[in-house]
Parts: C-alpha cells; sequence; structure tokens
C-alpha cells in the first residue's frame, strides 16, 4: 500500500509553515526532518530530508517535514539562525498536539542540523524526553555557546568523508571537542548530498530508529 504524505499548514511564529506530514496507525514514534540552507535552495523537498522522511516512515514512525521561514509556501523571510530554530520549534509543537504519547526524533541536514540540534536543546529544556537525534552532515560551525544540544538522547553524527559543503575535519574536530556521548559515522567517497549515496545513508539510519 502506497502511504502518502499530505500537505498541512502549521501557525508559525511569523505566519504559516508548509509541511508535509505523514500518519500511521500503531506508530512507534514520531519524527521531524529539518531540511538545508534556504539560501542555497534548500527546501523540505531536498532528496536527503525526502530519504530520511522515508526511512523514518519504513522504521514505523509518523513524519513531519515542513519549510522554514520564507521558503516555498511558509510565509515571513530567511532568519538564518534563531528564526528557523523557532520555526522548528512550533513545527514540534503542532507534532506533539497530535500525538501526545508518542516520542520525538529529531533529524537535520546541513543547515538543519544545526536547527535539529538547537532546537533539541529547547525541547528538552521544556521537560521533552527525545528518542534521537540524528545529525547528518551538520553546519556544525553555526553552534555556538548560546546554542545548547540535548544531553538525554542518543546522538548520531553522520557525515561524509568527501564534504565539498561542510568541511569534515571541522566536524571531526567538534565530534572530538563533544562531551556528551555520542555516535560518528564516516561516509566514504561521499559528497555532501549524498549523490549515489542514498541507500548507504538509509542503511546507517534504518537499524538505529528499529532499536
Amino acid at each position: 500500500m502506497l502511504i502518502r504524505e499530505t500537505p498541512v499548514l502549521i501557525d508559525g511564529p511569523v505566519g504559516q509553515l508548509e509541511a508535509l506530514y505523514l500518519d500511521l496507525e500503531d506508530a512507534r514514534g514520531m519524527a521531524l526532518i529539518c531540511h538545508p540552507n534556504p539560501v542555497q535552495g534548500g527546501t523540505m523537498l531536498n532528496k536527503v530530508v525526502s530519504t530520511l522522511q522515508r526511512t523514518a516512515r519504513d522504521a514505523g514512525l509518523i513524519t513531519l517535514r515542513f519549510n522554514y521561514r520564507g521558503v516555498g509556501a511558509s510565509a515571513g523571510a530567511h532568519d538564518m539562525g534563531s528564526g528557523e530554530i523557532d520555526d522548528a520549534e512550533a513545527a514540534a509543537q503542532w507534532l506533539r498536539e497530535q500525538h501526545p504519547e508518542l516520542p520525538i526524533t529529531l533529524f537535520g541536514f546541513s543547515f538543519g542540523g544545526f536547527v535539529a540540534a538547537s532546537l533539541g536543546g529547547r525541547l528538552e529544556a521544556k521537560g521533552e524526553q527525545l528518542s534521537h537525534l540524528f545529525m547528518v552532515a551538520a553546519a556544525v560551525a553555526r553552534l555556538g555557546n548560546e546554542h545548547v544540544l540535548p544531553q538525554n538522547c542518543p546522538l548520531t553524527l553522520i557525515q561524509p568523508e568527501a564534504d565539498e559543503v561542510v568541511d569534515p575535519q571541522a566536524v571531526y574536530a567538534w565530534s572530538d571537542a563533544l562531551e556528551r556521548p555520542h555516535e560518528l559515522l564516516k561516509v566514504a567517497e561521499c559528497g555532501h548530498f549524498f549523490h549515489g549515496k542514498l541507500t548507504e545513508l538509509k542503511e546507517l539510519v534504518l537499524p538505529r530508529l528499529s532499536n
């Protein structure tokens, strides 16, 4: 049976947020997926985001992906920082309202990795017990002292070794300096957008959602 996502509009901090929502019967949890840098053409329809959404679906998770302010049909203009985190928080709150009983897994790709990590800290501070945080080719250089990561959920970093957008060495150094437990997975012969490697990405993520 083909399960399709449903277009939804979410009330965001500066107006509506365009989103795609997939509800599942007997779901084990929920996944929120944050997309890449909008200034460089990143949207919720990005191929890596789509792969993460399908992987979460296949693991039995309800999914929500959304466009930040100023992207697609989402209101407002790019903020390139706290505004996108505010948008993600509104999306997470909407998702939480649909199923108050289910745990949330956060995914972020590229700029979205910065957004998801920052959001995770915010949600945890509000008492949310997250299921997992996945940071894929994440823009870790954007994470400053004001951005607090979640501390109480598993954290998985997935980094292409031939990334031409996010410096792999910067991610490895950030990982080395990170004092909380986490997992760093390196993808050989792989560029930022996982061309030809999307299946491998799914194979890395899926078993970590099935635990």
